[in-house]
């Protein structure tokens, strides 16, 4: 593997077959559109496939997928941590679809916001609850002051809670990864 630490979407196209694709966004979020090929691993689960992962990344190239790419480069960190070598998409499957790229999209899947989309929305209803409420009970603009609070901590760390609550709603679980059939499947 090269010294790159992520790859355009162009030059991830057209080496596309040579590596294992780990998606690492939520169940729901994967299922909405994903790169073809790629095997589901939500970030909160990598640690458990940690030895499947370097299995795989010993026969081949492994290149680490999220919307943004945020999650991705999280997540080639902390293989990075642990000795196994990936790549990140530049951008993530935004800019992959973007610049004209398809997803694979099963059959029936519902598509499901983005979790920085879903972000955004709950960050901003909460603010907007307490700033309505705090007209009438002053105590409500906390709630205002705590959401931005989090929204500084969440960039300054480049880790987010809310998103991490989110991802446990049922909406972002169309169906539970099946993190046993995917570490069989990266087994082989």
């Amino acid at each position: 593997m090269s010294s790159a630490t992520e790859l355009t979407p162009d030059q991830v196209r057209t080496r596309l077959a040579e590596f294992t694709v780990i998606d690492v966004r939520t169940p729901g979020e994967y299922a909405s559109g994903h790169l073809a090929g790629a095997h589901n691993i939500p970030l909160d689960l990598l640690d458990a496939a940690l030895d499947a992962l370097r299995a795989a990344a010993g026969r081949g190239d492994l290149l680490v997928v999220c919307a943004s790419g945020a999650r991705s480069a999280q997540a080639r960190e902390r293989l990075a941590e642990h000795g196994v070598p990936a790549v990140t998409l530049s951008g993530g499957t935004g800019n992959w679809t973007r610049l004209g790229h398809d997803l694979h999209r099963p059959a029936g899947a519902r598509p499901v916001w983005a979790m920085e989309r879903q972000v955004r929305l709950a960050a901003g209803s909460l603010v907007l609850v307490g700033l309505l409420a705090g007209r009438r009970w002053t105590a409500a603009r906390w709630l205002s002051a705590g959401v931005a609070g989090g929204l500084v901590f969440s960039a300054v760390t480049d880790t987010c809670g809310m998103a991490r609550v989110l991802a446990k709603l049922p909406h972002n679980q169309p169906r539970a990864t099946d993190l046993d059939a995917t570490l069989t499947a990266l087994g082989g």
